[in-house]
């Protein structure tokens, strides 16, 4: 039995050659692709960090005070530092309260104010929204929803902030 070997045409190789090419070239593209689309989804998730924010507990007082500090963040590969404020102060039971100053309204920042005619509210200018010392949006203003509340732990007598959490309406 003689082997023989079977003859590639032209024809063939060229099919052969150019599909190979192609298929090289169009996996190149795709790769990177694939990866900026997966690689995120594969770095581990923000579990709630709490960030220092530079105040210590003895000098937190029953006025609202306007803390702002900066977090790290990832939005897929890119890192940036994010500016963050609360406003922050010592409830009548001596609890710490650190409250988001984005109104619920339409996202503006509110102010704590202390005019005359609305002492002791936190006063969203964008459409005179009004909110109690707590947080609580005052009935027959826009907010239809209470300022978000802080996460927060106290360390080395220290305040750290976390995730703001949404509370519901009033």
């Amino acid at each position: 039995m003689s082997e023989e070997k079977q003859q590639v045409s032209r024809r063939q190789f060229l099919n052969y050659t150019l599909t190979g090419v192609g298929g090289f070239m169009a996996a190149g593209m795709l790769a990177p692709m694939l990866r900026m689309a997966i690689d995120p989804v594969l770095q581990p998730a923000s579990t709630g960090e709490y960030a220092n924010v530079g105040l210590a507990v003895e000098d937190i007082t029953t006025t609202p005070q306007r803390v702002d500090w900066k977090i790290d963040q990832v939005d897929g590969w890119y890192e940036s530092k994010v500016g963050r404020t609360a406003w922050v102060y010592k409830n009548d039971s001596g609890d710490i309260i650190a409250l988001s100053p984005i109104c619920t309204h339409l996202g503006c920042v509110v102010s704590w104010e202390g005019s005359e005619s609305h002492p002791n509210q936190f006063f969203c200018p964008c459409h005179e929204g009004r909110y109690t010392k707590d947080g609580v949006n005052i009935p027959g203003t826009p907010p239809t929803a209470p300022l978000a509340v802080y996460q927060q732990k106290v360390e080395n007598g220290m305040l750290f902030l976390g995730k703001a959490i949404a509370r519901e309406g009033a």
